[in-house]
């Protein structure tokens, strides 16, 4: 009988399992077989060991998209956590004007790739842009921020950010929103002030979320790819290239399937680490703490 009951509620699960199947962790294994052949759109291919590999390690290209990745990610992942900390805590209370400014905040969060894409080629063109001409009417000559290279990966940051804002300052609304009050009016009568209340109580309340923020959007940013195909293509001369630009170029211009899967095979285990390294580094700080 209880086998049988096991049997039922594998049943009940084997849906699931079957489109996770085909939807993950089919494409995940066939993406490892491609990554082994040399194989376009059309032909069969031929196996080819770690031969994909080999090229990425001289492939001068394929390194300057892993560079240009880690900087944005760098730009991105700081400024968003902090920005999206300082909103949520000053939206942090009752009333109808601070539930507006977090529809206001989130509604950027709703827009589509391209829309976001054409708002902030509008916004930094510098001929016609919306900054161009306000640093005209200052007299000031506007800046080329999408055809220079020491500016273009900083105007995809503010571009990402301004995107990405709306799903961290909710995270963190969540947390904050769990922090038991009594805590704070403990402080309250103990005199404590703003910071200290922030240092001793918010923050260390908000541990949890905090690291869940960071590793998810380190994993997004790690894939960032709409913005710099749509802004600037990769320009200039590769200044502003991602990873998973250099993935979509390299199957769908060159049809270079396996070695764009070798390529994706790198960037999933680059993202696996850093992911990993980050839960292990907070639990380590968690448990000394805990001690």
């Amino acid at each position: 009988m209880s086998s049988a009951r096991d049997w039922r509620g594998l049943l009940f699960v084997a849906p699931f399992l079957l489109l996770y199947s085909i939807i993950l962790i089919f494409p995940l294994l066939r993406g490892m077989w491609l990554s082994l052949n040399q194989v376009d759109l059309f032909g069969a291919g031929h196996f080819v060991g770690l031969g994909n590999y080999a090229r990425l390690l001289g492939d001068p290209i394929f390194g300057t998209s892993l560079l240009n990745t880690f900087k944005l990610t760098l730009l991105i992942v700081p400024v968003l956590t902090v920005l999206a900390l300082t909103i949520a805590l000053a939206l942090n209370r009752a009333g109808g004007g601070a539930a507006i400014l977090r529809g206001i905040f989130f509604s950027s969060a709703v827009l589509s790739v391209t829309i976001v894409t054409l708002i902030w080629r509008f916004v930094l063109a510098p001929d016609a842009g919306l900054l161009g001409e306000a640093w005209q009417a200052a007299g000031w000559d506007p800046l080329p921020f999408l055809s220079a290279p020491n500016l273009v990966l900083p105007a995809l940051a503010i571009t990402t950010i301004w995107w990405s804002l709306g799903l961290p300052m909710l995270l963190f609304l969540a947390g904050l929103q769990q922090i038991p009050q009594d805590m704070y009016e403990a402080a309250a009568l103990d005199r404590a002030g703003k910071w200290t209340t922030f240092w001793r109580i918010t923050l260390p309340a908000l541990r949890r979320t905090l690291v869940l923020v960071v590793m998810l959007q380190t994993a997004a940013q790690l894939q960032i790819f709409g913005q710099a195909q749509l802004m600037t293509g990769g320009g200039p001369s590769g200044a502003s290239r991602t990873a998973v630009l250099f993935l979509f170029e390299t199957a769908f211009g060159r049809w270079e399937l396996g070695y764009a899967a070798a390529a994706a095979e790198v960037l999933f285990l680059i993202i696996l680490a850093v992911t990993l390294t980050q839960y292990w580094a907070t639990g380590r700080a968690t448990a000394a703490e805990a001690r």
